[in-house]
């Protein structure tokens, strides 16, 4: 075993590249969850993203292009989630889990000639002047446009919800839609809006994961990142810079077993690799302390006509 061989600087620059296909999976399912609709598919709509990122960059070359591709194929699977619980009124939960399940297997048919090959890589941002800072530059100016794309689509969440009107009005929606609808709110319209949403979200973090952090494609490769993002929501309380931490222990945690896995420590792989997802989940229940955060509506079926 041999500690020396982490580097401290690459450690902690390693939190943001880790933790950036959680920022987006679970700031999605914030804004779903916050209109009172519980989508369990976030798995599947990763997935899903992952291979249409992928595919989109190999076939044009651009990285860019991949990621457009992602937000759009997780929106489109999600448009299916919306049409049965929103139109069909059918049970959230048992919604979601088919829309994971369909994901994992439609990607895995779609992937099959993909399988073995490198995408194009999407360059770090230039901050000119400022990446010639030691010990700044590569912890927090040395990486691409998706992970402060993140961090800023976690501040303009926060923002909508708590100064918009539309804000507002997807916070009374998730409240109570009964209540809603009573003040003349296209409730189901607001859902389904905000499932694409987090469709588009989800798929882009699993772009991410197909096109950065782990650059090729492999089946099954979110390896339960959307589930994670799921729990994070609840125990973060539905407030996105609390989501925005817990992402960040998650990130950090990766970081950390696949460091000492490099440094030989004498653990089994499969308790190191398992590790992150446990104590995320262990830390996040004890943070977590506000039970009446949960939307009022949240599951529930609404059933007046829109």
């Amino acid at each position: 075993m041999d500690l020396s061989a982490i580097n401290p600087i690459l450690f902690i620059a390693g939190f943001f590249v880790a933790a950036t296909p959680l920022i987006f999976a679970a700031i999605g399912e914030l804004v779903v969850e916050k209109t009172g609709v519980l989508n369990l598919g976030v798995e599947g709509m990763m997935i899903m993203g992952a291979i249409c990122g992928f595919a989109t960059a190999v076939e044009t070359g651009s990285p860019l292009l991949g990621f457009v591709a992602a937000a759009v194929g997780g929106a489109a699977l999600s448009l299916l989630f919306a049409f049965l619980t929103q139109v069909m009124l059918a049970n959230q939960v048992a919604s979601g889990l088919a829309l994971t399940l369909f994901g994992l297997g439609f990607s895995a048919l779609l992937g099959q000639s993909y399988v073995g090959v490198k995408p194009p890589r999407l360059p770090d941002v230039n901050f000119g002047l400022l990446g010639d800072i030691p010990v700044i530059r590569p912890i927090f100016l040395s990486h691409d446009i998706i992970v402060y794309f993140g961090i800023l689509l976690v501040i303009a969440v926060w923002a909508a919800l708590k100064f918009t009107r539309a804000g507002l009005v997807l916070r009374a929606v998730g409240e109570n839609h009964d209540a809603a609808h009573a003040l003349g709110f296209k409730v189901k319209r607001i859902r389904t809006l905000a499932i694409m949403f987090g469709g588009a979200c989800a798929g882009v973090g699993g772009a991410y994961i197909s096109l950065i952090r782990v650059p090729q494609w492999t089946e099954g490769m979110t390896a339960g990142i959307g589930w994670i993002a799921l729990a994070l929501v609840v125990f973060a309380s539905w407030k996105p810079f609390r989501v925005l931490l817990g992402a960040y222990l998650f990130g950090g945690l990766v970081q950390l077993q696949l460091n000492l896995q490099g440094a030989g420590v004498a653990i089994p792989v499969e308790y190191l690799a398992m590790s992150p997802y446990v104590i995320t989940i262990v830390v996040l229940v004890f943070l977590s302390r506000d039970k009446s955060a949960a939307p009022g509506s949240l599951g529930r079926i609404f059933h007046a006509s829109s």
